[in-house]
């Protein structure tokens, strides 16, 4: 049975007939939304048929992690009154729960590529939504540079949509019909800020270092612990707290062992079942949790029973030395819209409380968007994959940035090198 009274709590609800209006004038649409609102579970459900009175359609929505995948689907398929697997499904890799009778399907930017790859017209699929296009993942950019293209030489009929809470949706607008020539694809903004936050800064003491290559001052992860302790004394509910790596998490659960809660770890390597258990949320009348987590949280999905957000303002990003051909990640200030994208975490079920581990006046220094992987990654998968798909320079592809020339030089001549 249909859960019409959490669907009629979505804000989203509201922008979902100009949505789909746009989709029929165009065929193409950016969603943007705020945190919270229902974008990622209620708009597939929407055009799909399944709610509302629209036509019946199979419906491929794009996430960029593999837990977020798995959210959504057991998510949209709990307002459905179903278990994942049926009407909603999801793949991910080396985990596949859809059939024939799956409407709605969740995949990961990367599965999504591959079956571009096999299959460029994408047959029997309706609708392919692209979620969180603001986090500017190479994956995710390649996949929406060949749908544009598929639209364009392929399938015109097929429908896309851009859907983020905090993306330059200008940008993707234009982007979208760039092969068309048709001028910008409509924008359909959705509004509602969930609950609402209250935002405290907690400055760390002076004398911490900056971080480095993936090197983080213990002394800051000294005050994230205190601010966590701080934040259970002074409100109820569940803490998240983001930080930048596995090894972060671990010493910072260290510092928690003796809190009067359930600390857990969520990140991208943790177990499929510690996912779930974190996802699942609390047991009634159990312990208050505590989970610290990378970034693999900031969107997506909803951590039940999460009141506070903790925010170490630290993340991580891949970084390439192309003279030498090697890769790395680098420890980075987030940005305006990973900050954001964080704080709406703490109000998806109630009022919420954040608390960034930084002084008020680093905000009017923080870049707005993440850095696009394509300027900053190692590009020999970017190039083998734009060469499979006939444009081996990709200079013919709609990408919001194109490949800095050194580096795309470097991806292939590593190609070359390898036959």
């Amino acid at each position: 049975m249909i859960r019409n009274d959490a669907l009629d709590r979505l804000p989203v609800r509201h922008a979902v007939p100009e949505l789909l209006s746009a989709l029929d004038r165009r065929g193409a649409a950016v969603l943007s939304a705020p945190p919270g609102t229902g974008k990622t579970t209620l708009v597939p459900l929407a055009l799909a048929g399944l709610i509302g009175e629209g036509p019946r359609r199979r419906v491929l929505v794009a996430e960029p992690r593999r837990m977020a995948v798995r959210a959504a689907a057991r998510r949209m398929a709990w307002l459905l009154g179903e278990e994942a697997g049926g009407t909603v499904g999801f793949s991910v890799r080396g985990e596949r729960r859809a059939g024939p009778s799956s409407r709605v399907e969740v995949v990961t930017t990367g599965i999504l590529l591959q079956r571009l790859q096999r299959d460029p017209e994408l047959a029997g699929v309706d609708v392919v939504l692209l979620d969180e296009c603001h986090e500017r993942h190479l994956d995710a950019d390649t996949a929406m540079a060949f749908l544009v293209d598929v639209r364009a030489a392929l399938r015109p009929e097929l429908r896309l949509i851009a859907a983020s809470a905090t993306s330059d949706a200008a940008a993707w607008a234009e982007l979208l019909t760039s092969l068309d020539d048709g001028g910008p694809a409509p924008v359909v903004r959705s509004t509602g800020e969930g609950h609402g936050c209250r935002v405290f800064y907690e400055a760390p003491p002076s004398g911490v270092r900056p971080a480095h290559g993936t090197w983080v001052d213990p002394a800051l992860l000294r005050h994230v612990a205190a601010t966590v302790r701080l934040a259970l004394e002074r409100h109820e509910g569940d803490v998240l707290c983001f930080l930048p790596g596995t090894g972060e998490i671990a010493r910072t659960a260290g510092m928690l062992a003796d809190v009067g809660a359930e600390v857990l770890q969520l990140h991208g390597r943790a177990p499929a079942e510690v996912q779930d258990a974190v996802l699942r949320g609390a047991e009634p009348g159990g312990r208050r949790r505590v989970v610290l987590a990378t970034s693999v949280a900031e969107s997506s999905l909803t951590v039940p029973g999460v009141r506070i957000v903790v925010d170490s303002g630290l993340a991580r990003e891949p970084r390439t030395d192309h003279a030498r051909g090697l890769g790395s990640l680098a420890t980075v200030v987030v940005s305006e819209a990973t900050a954001t994208q964080r704080l709406g975490r703490a109000g998806r079920e109630a009022a919420g409380f954040v608390y960034r581990c930084w002084a008020e006046a680093g905000d009017g220094v923080r870049p707005r968007f993440p850095s696009p992987e394509i300027r900053v990654a190692d590009l020999a998968d970017f190039a083998l994959r734009a060469a499979c798909w006939g444009d081996p320079t990709a200079e013919g592809l709609a990408l919001l940035d194109a490949p800095p020339a050194g580096a795309m030089a470097a991806a292939r001549s590593v190609l070359g090198s390898i036959g």
